[in-house]
């Protein structure tokens, strides 16, 4: 049993679980600042009220195995990245700051303050994530000692920043369906009017960013001569074309689960084409850190297996729990937000 391809496996897995889940709240937050009305805003907040936390979970289970299984990677990125880190750990307190605060106090100035905070950071958010995944896929400096040799500014080039606005229309369709789950009546019937707009969006940015990636990166396809792997693309046309298909009929929790399916698909075409990398040099591509020469021992690996083994089962029915006992359309009562 390779314990490196299976911890490469789990955590590309891990981290598209946060993006799907976690992606619908910074969705939430980018729509949030338009609604009309106090009422509005609250609706949306505690649609995500009773999850969003626990959606963050997903993050710091996904960053933990990443610096048990894969240590070199976790040191090179978190130094690296440094400064790309703080501001994404900013903007998340920002955002459960925002939402911990608005209902505070009785004042509109306060209140929209506090919305206005949620709205940009959940905009932030999603951007940070995509240059991330974007500098990943194209490769940074890495010096032969396994430091990263590059800067910040290096790191906001163009495609990883094209990615990250692809990124934020993704979780903004991602999250408007969502919040078709949560309304009902007139407030729902703006969401529903929205979602295929903001496909349309999503569809003219991803065709063009998947351009791109074959043009200017064609190592990212070395790994397709595998024809199991075409799942994931056909996935990802599939969804979207039964998003429109599903929402015509009614059926939003058929799209929820549709969009989820572009993130995870397209997290994976990812790990697909990156492996057995995990950071890719660049230019020099003899100094990436791969799933093997930056890995824990053999036994490390093994002995997370066999917890993991134990802990992500429990993770997932805690989510299938919580999920399930705050299903339902959204009402606003004294203990709501």
């Amino acid at each position: 049993m390779d314990y490196n391809i299976i911890w490469f496996i789990l955590i590309v897995v891990l981290f598209a679980g946060y993006v799907i889940l976690d992606g619908f709240d910074f969705g939430v937050g980018m729509i949030h600042y338009k609604g009309k009305t106090d009422l509005q805003r609250r609706i949306n907040i505690n649609a995500i009220g009773p999850v969003w936390d626990g959606n963050e979970v997903w993050l710091i289970t996904a960053g933990g195995a990443l610096f048990a299984a894969f240590p070199h990677v976790y040191a090179t990125i978190f130094s690296g990245f440094y400064i790309a880190f703080m501001l994404f750990l900013l903007v998340v307190i920002a955002r459960a700051s925002a939402i911990e605060f608005r209902s505070k106090v009785e004042s509109p100035k306060w209140r929209n303050i506090w919305d206005f905070i949620f709205h940009l950071s959940s905009y932030l958010i999603a951007l940070l994530l995509g240059v991330a995944l974007g500098n990943i896929i194209i490769g940074v400096p890495v010096a032969p000692d396994m430091e990263f040799a590059g800067t910040f500014l290096g790191l906001l080039n163009p495609y990883s920043v094209f990615l990250g606005l692809t990124a934020i229309l993704l979780l903004r369709m991602h999250g408007n369906i969502f919040l078709t789950l949560k309304t009902d009546g007139e407030y729902q019937q703006q969401f529903i009017s929205k979602i295929i707009m903001s496909e349309i969006y999503f569809v003219i940015f991803y065709v063009i960013l998947t351009i791109w990636t074959l043009i200017g990166y064609p190592h990212m396809t070395a790994n397709f001569s595998n024809p199991i792997w075409y799942i994931f693309p056909l996935l990802v046309l599939l969804a979207i074309i039964y998003i429109p298909i599903a929402v015509k009929n009614g059926a939003y929790f058929k799209a929820f689960i549709s969009s989820s399916l572009i993130v995870l698909s397209n997290i994976s075409l990812a790990g697909v084409g990156i492996f057995p990398n995990l950071v890719l040099s660049s230019p020099n591509p003899e100094n990436s850190l791969t799933i093997y020469n930056a890995a824990s021992s053999q036994q490390t690996l093994e002995n997370m297996f066999i917890i993991a083994c134990i802990g992500v089962p429990l993770v997932l029915i805690y989510s299938v729990v919580v999920y399930r006992f705050f299903r339902g359309k959204v009402e606003i009562d004294e203990h709501s937000y």
